[in-house]
C-alpha cells in the first residue's frame, strides 16, 4: 500500500535563490554591498544589535537590543535625575558602592559594544567590497569603536581614579548638616619644613557657603594671630580657658603642632587632632561653627598645580623667591629668582613660591597672594580641563590633600560649588586691609564676630529714592551715602585689587625696576628700599 500523495513533490536538489542582499550580499552589485556595509555600521553605532537582527544572528541581535534599550533607559533616567536632583546624581558618582556599579556597567557596555562592531564587520564581509571601500569601512569601524567603547572605557577609568582619590582623601561618616543655613569649612595650607618640628598651617581660611543659594565668603585668619578663644564645649577650654594667649609662642599656626605633639588625647578617635584643634580655634575667632576641614600639604602643592597644567595669575608686584635661611635665624641669602608683575602662567614650583614668599613684606601680602592662587585655580577648573587631566589631578590631590568631609556628601558639595561659581565671592581678612596691622596681635573678637555677621548677612539694599523735582541735585548727592554708611564697612567685601595699580608705586623719575636691580638691592641688604618697592606684591587677580 502506498501512502504518498501525488500533490507532494520531491525536494529539489537545486540551491535556494538568494534574493535578500541584507543577508546574502554575494549576488548584489558593488554599490549595493557598499550601501549595506554603511547601513549595518550605522545601526551598530546607534542601536547595537540591530545589524545582527537584520543580517546576522537574530538571537544575538535580540539580546543586544534588550541591553541597548536598558542602557538608554538608564541614561534617560540619569538625565532626568540631573534636572530634578543634581545632588543625588553626583552622590552616585562619589559614593563607593554606586560608583563601583557604574564603573562595572560602563566597562560591560564598552566590551559589549566592541563585540558588536567586530561581529558587524564580519557580517559586512570586507572581502566582497571594492578595494578602496574595503579600507574606508575598516577605518570607520576603528574610529567608531574608539568613539564608543574607547570613550566608555576612559570614562570608567576616570571614575575609578576619582573613586580611589575620594577614598584616600575623605572619610566615611554621617552627612553634615548646615548651621544657621550655612556650611563652614576650614581650609589650611600646611608645611612641615626641615627647620620645623611637625606641620604648621601657614595659610588659614574659612570658607562659608549658603546651603541653598551657594553664596560664598572667605575669611582669612593671619598665621600670627594671638589669643585665639575657645568655646566652653571645646576640649581645649580646660587647657586654655583664657584662650591661646601665651604671646608670640602662641600664635595661631603653632596650635596645630602643639595639640598634635602635646594634647592628642583631647580629641580621641580623631584622625588629625591638630586639625580639629584648628577648627575649634577658627570657630572661636569668627563666632562660627566649623563643620569640617581640608588640609593641603604645601610641600606637594606644586604637584597639584603641575597636574592642572599651571595656573595663570595677574601679578601686581615683584615677588622674591627667597634664598636659604641662614642658621634658621630668619635672615635669608639673596633671592634665587623673581616673579615679575603682569600676567604670568606659573608652574608648580613658581606658584608655590608665589604663595609662600613673605620676605620684605607684611604677612598679609602673602595672604592676598594665596587667596589669588586659590581663586585662579577654581576659575581654571572648567569641565574640559577636569576631563582631560582628571586622572593626574586625582592622583596629585590624593597625595597632598586630607579632609574629614564625608565622602558620601561630596556630590552635594560639588553641586553647591557649581552654584557658588555664578555668584561673586565676598572676602574678609582679620588684618590689613580690613583691620589695622596690629589687630592680630591685640584682637577684639567682639568686633570680629560683628564683621563676620555683616559679611555673611549683608543688609538689604535700600531702593533708590524717587527722582523728585529738584532744583539742586548736586547738593543732594552727598546725602545719599549717609544712611548706608553704618551698615557695613567697605573693606568687608573688598573689590578685586587692580593689578595695574602697583605700577604707580615707582616714580617715573626713579630707576627702572628690574629683577637685576632688585637683586642688587638684596645683595646690598637694602631692606628699606625693598620693603617700599615690594609693598604692592599682594595685589593680584586670576589671569
Amino acid at each position: 500500500m502506498s501512502f504518498s500523495s501525488p500533490k507532494v513533490s520531491r525536494p529539489s536538489n537545486r540551491p535556494p535563490e538568494l534574493t535578500n542582499p541584507a543577508r546574502f550580499p554575494e549576488p548584489a552589485s558593488a554599490p549595493v554591498r557598499s550601501k549595506r556595509a554603511w547601513i549595518l555600521l550605522l545601526l551598530t553605532l546607534f542601536l547595537p544589535g540591530a545589524a545582527q537582527l537584520v543580517a546576522g544572528n537574530k538571537r544575538l541581535g535580540r539580546i543586544a537590543l534588550r541591553c541597548t534599550f536598558t542602557v538608554w533607559v538608564v541614561v534617560i533616567a540619569a538625565v532626568v535625575l540631573a534636572v530634578v536632583n543634581r545632588e543625588a546624581l553626583l552622590n552616585l558618582f562619589t559614593s563607593p558602592l554606586p560608583s563601583m556599579l557604574i564603573i562595572l556597567l560602563m566597562a560591560a557596555v564598552a566590551v559589549g559594544w566592541a563585540i558588536m562592531f567586530i561581529n558587524t564587520l564580519k557580517l559586512i564581509k570586507p572581502s566582497l567590497l571594492a578595494p578602496g571601500m574595503r579600507g574606508l569601512v575598516s577605518a570607520a569601524v576603528v574610529v567608531m569603536m574608539v568613539l564608543t567603547s574607547g570613550t566608555l572605557g576612559y570614562g570608567a577609568f576616570l571614575i575609578n581614579s576619582g573613586r580611589n582619590a575620594i577614598s584616600t582623601i575623605f572619610q566615611a561618616g554621617p552627612d553634615m548638616k548646615p548651621v544657621d543655613g550655612r556650611y563652614n569649612f576650614l581650609l589650611m595650607g600646611g608645611d612641615a619644613g626641615e627647620d620645623r618640628s611637625g606641620r604648621r598651617p601657614d595659610s588659614i581660611m574659612v570658607v562659608s557657603v549658603d546651603a541653598k543659594t551657594g553664596l560664598a565668603a572667605t575669611i582669612s585668619i593671619p598665621r600670627n594671630l594671638q589669643n585665639a578663644p575657645f568655646e566652653t564645649d571645646s576640649p581645649l577650654w580646660d587647657v586654655y580657658p583664657d584662650g591661646y594667649n601665651c604671646g608670640d609662642d602662641c600664635i595661631i599656626n603653632f596650635l596645630y603642632s602643639d595639640v598634635t605633639n602635646n594634647h592628642p588625647d583631647l580629641y580621641p578617635g580623631a584622625s588629625d587632632p591638630g586639625a580639629n584643634a584648628m577648627m575649634d580655634a577658627a570657630g572661636g575667632i569668627l563666632g562660627l561653627t566649623i563643620q569640617g576641614y581640608v588640609l593641603i600639604d604645601m610641600a606637594g602643592f606644586s604637584n597639584l598645580i603641575d597636574a592642572l597644567g599651571g595656573v595663570t595669575v595677574n601679578v601686581g608686584g615683584w615677588v622674591p623667591m627667597s634664598g636659604d635661611d641662614i642658621n634658621g635665624t630668619g635672615d635669608h641669602l639673596p633671592p634665587t629668582g623673581w616673579i615679575p608683575p603682569g600676567v604670568q602662567k606659573l608652574d608648580g614650583y613658581h606658584a608655590l613660591w608665589f604663595a609662600r614668599s613673605r620676605e620684605w613684606v607684611l604677612e598679609y601680602n602673602r595672604s592676598q597672594r594665596q587667596q589669588c592662587i586659590q581663586a585662579a585655580m577654581l576659575s581654571q577648573m572648567d569641565p574640559a580641563t577636569i576631563f582631560t587631566k582628571f586622572s593626574s589631578l586625582a592622583d596629585a590631590g590624593a597625595k597632598v590633600v586630607e579632609s574629614d568631609l564625608p565622602a558620601g556628601q561630596l556630590g552635594s558639595f560639588v553641586s553647591l560649588a557649581l552654584k557658588s561659581k555664578s555668584h561673586p565671592l565676598s572676602r574678609l581678612t582679620i588684618g590689613p586691609p580690613d583691620f589695622d596691622k596690629d589687630f592680630p596681635t591685640y584682637p577684639d573678637f567682639d568686633v570680629v564676630h560683628q564683621r563676620v555677621k555683616t559679611l555673611l548677612n549683608p543688609p538689604a539694599a535700600k531702593p533708590a529714592a524717587p527722582a523728585a523735582t529738584s532744583k539742586a541735585p548736586a547738593e543732594q548727592a552727598p546725602a545719599a551715602p549717609d544712611p548706608a554708611a553704618p551698615a557695613a564697612p567697605a573693606p568687608v567685601v573688598p573689590a578685586a585689587p587692580a593689578p595695574e595699580a602697583p605700577a604707580e608705586a615707582t616714580p617715573s623719575s626713579g630707576p627702572e625696576i628690574t629683577a637685576e636691580y632688585l637683586q642688587q638691592l638684596a645683595i646690598n641688604g637694602d631692606a628699606v628700599a625693598l620693603s617700599g618697592l615690594l609693598s604692592n606684591n599682594g595685589t593680584c587677580s586670576p589671569g
